[in-house]
């Protein structure tokens, strides 16, 4: 399971890192600030977060009673408590959330969903 969790994890930050350099050439081609609205934070949040939810939907469907389905949901409503908890207040210091911290945030947050769909999805239609 090590490993299965070692790969998951790599082949994450690779997409992760691939759409940050994305994020940021885009924001770098507009002349927006690069490093701003917390981005890495956002970043490192989800993914941190989606190796967690991995692990747990692993460590889930390892049981008859297939609560694997929840053990997702329970995961993915984690991370928007995460986001309500860390990084709204964060995004909404000014007063106001921009379309810039919209993206800093569902970026990496849809990404890392996607990719963890597909990957438990491959892994639970092997057992």
């Amino acid at each position: 399971m090590f490993l299965q969790i070692a790969s998951f994890s790599a082949k994450l930050l690779a997409v992760l890192a691939f759409a940050f350099g994305i994020h940021i050439l885009a924001l770098y081609a507009r002349e927006l600030p690069l490093l701003d609205h917390h981005i890495i934070l956002s970043y490192v949040l989800n993914f941190v977060l989606a190796i967690l939810i991995y692990f747990f939907v692993l460590q889930a469907s390892k049981k008859p009673n297939a609560q694997a389905g929840f053990v997702f949901v329970f995961g993915s409503a984690l991370k928007f408590i995460v986001f309500l908890l860390v990084l709204k207040p964060l995004y909404n210091a000014d007063g106001t959330i921009s379309l810039l911290e919209i993206a800093a945030f569902f970026v990496p947050y849809f990404l890392a969903l996607i990719f963890e769909v597909f990957s438990l999805s491959k892994h639970l239609n092997r057992q």
